[in-house]
């Protein structure tokens, strides 16, 4: 099972991002996908989730700026963030549990795509 990422770059405060994920692979079945950020010197922190069933939360951080749609026949999972602010800029990680044919439910974690707001 691999998660690709792909969506990050360079943005002006106040504009908008949308990143995505992509999980590929032997995959029976996706329970919850989410973002999760690292900015330089602190601990990765959860962004967004979201169950199979559509069910999301979101980080007190980001709530009315970010939602987390979710395509499940594709697999996919994006993050479309706006009103983006200095203090977004970190490295953004796809996060998903998983079930591969054959095997139980386990944490895969994209390579990570930054995220870098200019003010």
């Amino acid at each position: 099972v691999q998660l690709v990422e792909s969506g990050g770059g360079l943005v002006q405060a106040g504009g908008s991002l949308r990143l995505s994920c992509t999980a590929s692979g032997s995959i029976f079945r996706t329970n919850v996908m989410g973002w999760y950020r690292q900015a330089p010197g602190k601990q990765r922190e959860l962004v967004a989730g979201i169950f199979s069933g559509g069910s999301t939360n979101y980080a007190d951080s980001v709530k009315g700026r970010c939602t987390i749609p979710r395509d499940n026949a594709k697999n996919t999972v994006y993050l479309q963030k706006n009103s983006l602010k200095a203090e977004d800029t970190a490295v953004y990680y796809c996060n998903a549990n998983i079930a591969p044919y054959g095997s139980g439910f386990g944490d895969y974690w994209g390579q990570g795509t930054q995220v870098t707001v200019s003010s």
